[in-house]
């Protein structure tokens, strides 16, 4: 990586993701930063190029966020959450049932089949199997799990597993399905749920989503140039409007930690990560 550019890797869950960074590329370009991008088939490898120095910047998802932490720590680097987008803050995530479904609280799931999304989506499987866990709910204990394996290695980006468990309950294959507040509604806009036909049953405690992390052997003067160009974006601005649409905020926040502790929990409890960020989740090969 040449020390006159800052380098920044994404992960490709979408063909969007190219418009996209391109597309930030040229305004940062033209905005005097010398800033390029690379992509990645999923997050292990990108967090692994980072905490490695290969890259300095990752447009992290939460999980990847952890990860990132965990194999800095135990390879004495330091990560940071510089900048995150203002949809990124407080998520929740849900526990939908059938509108015409005899379940009515966690309690009554005991015996019953949920589904859920990928083995790595933070939003649609871990943190509401944590969630249901905490109401005395698991796998083989009280609760079969239907898990939907869509785009492994995406961390529940690509959402195609997530609208596979609304598929699943709208069909009645399942009592119950998991998924993030915000595409419950968008299923229900696009046909997957149709309209009053679904209700929440138990929503989690808000959570905080992507950010773009910045390791230590970034260049220092580059990385604080590309934070603060990212949080200058304006929605006024006819070049980047429609590239923030595409990437879903309408302005860059400084980054903040305190929303991950509950994807944390999750992690350690599933034990898909161990504490020095290997990958132990017997079931999950991105």
């Amino acid at each position: 990586m040449s020390e006159q550019t800052l380098l920044m890797g994404a992960v490709a869950y979408d063909p969007k993701v190219v418009t996209i960074w391109e597309g930030f590329r040229g305004w940062l370009r033209d905005s005097g930063l010398p800033f390029d991008f690379v992509l990645y088939s999923n997050y292990e490898r990108q967090v692994e190029d980072l905490v490695a120095g290969r890259i300095s910047a990752a447009w992290n998802s939460p999980l990847a966020w952890l990860r990132a932490q965990r194999l800095a720590g135990a390879a004495e680097r330091t990560v940071r959450a510089a900048a995150m987008r203002d949809t990124d803050r407080d998520l929740t995530s849900v526990v939908v049932v059938r509108a015409d479904s005899d379940v009515s609280s966690l309690a009554d799931l005991r015996g019953r089949t949920i589904a859920v999304g990928a083995v790595d989506s933070p939003q649609a499987t871990l943190i509401p199997l944590a969630h249901l866990q905490s109401a005395g709910l698991r796998q083989g204990a009280g609760l079969t799990v239907h898990r939907y394996d869509v785009g492994v290695g995406l961390h529940g980006d690509h959402v195609g597993g997530e609208r596979a468990a609304a598929a699943a309950l709208a069909a009645g294959k399942v009592e119950a399905a998991c998924m993030i507040d915000a595409n419950h509604l968008a299923f229900i806009r696009e046909g997957t749920l149709a309209p009053d036909a679904t209700r929440i049953l138990s929503q989690t405690a808000p959570y905080d989503h992507c950010n773009m992390t910045l390791v230590d052997t970034a260049p220092e003067e580059l990385a604080t140039r590309f934070i603060d160009l990212l949080l200058a974006m304006s929605y006024a601005d006819p070049q980047v409007r429609p590239l923030l649409d595409l990437e879903g905020l309408r302005t860059w926040q400084v980054g903040r930690t305190s929303g991950y502790a509950q994807l944390d929990a999750a992690v350690d409890q599933s034990g898909f990560y161990d504490d020095r960020g290997r990958v132990t989740a017997a079931e999950y090969a991105p």
